[in-house]
């Protein structure tokens, strides 16, 4: 028999095949599991970020209109027309909303 054949590799047990299949077996479930977890938190974390700093945008804006309608309003809209300034907030707001839902993209958390 000639020796240059013999590969070098040694022969392995069952032990070691066990090993390499709990081995696979972790790393199988750590990139399964614990890989798309975080990629969640993530997209959950950016997400809670938008919504709040869009949630305090959209209350300083309605502040600003509020505050607009009054001074522009003047004394013609004192006394009982004094409703009028907060039913025009509401009318922007209402499309300020309606535009930032109509722009909302919808996308999964996998990345197809």
């Amino acid at each position: 028999m000639d020796s240059s054949r013999i590969s070098p590799r040694p022969a392995r047990g069952p032990i070691d095949q066990v090993g390499d299949l709990v081995d696979s077996v972790k790393q199988y479930a750590r990139q399964e599991t614990l890989e798309p977890i975080k990629g969640a938190i993530r997209w959950v974390a950016v997400g809670s970020v938008a919504a709040l700093s869009l949630g305090l945008a959209l209350i300083f804006a309605a502040l600003g209109v509020l505050r607009l309608s009054q001074d522009l309003g003047g004394t013609v809209l004192d006394g009982s027309w004094s409703f009028a300034h907060y039913f025009i907030t509401l009318c922007v707001v209402a499309v300020l909303v309606a535009i930032t839902f109509s722009r909302v993209s919808r996308r999964s958390l996998t990345k197809d």
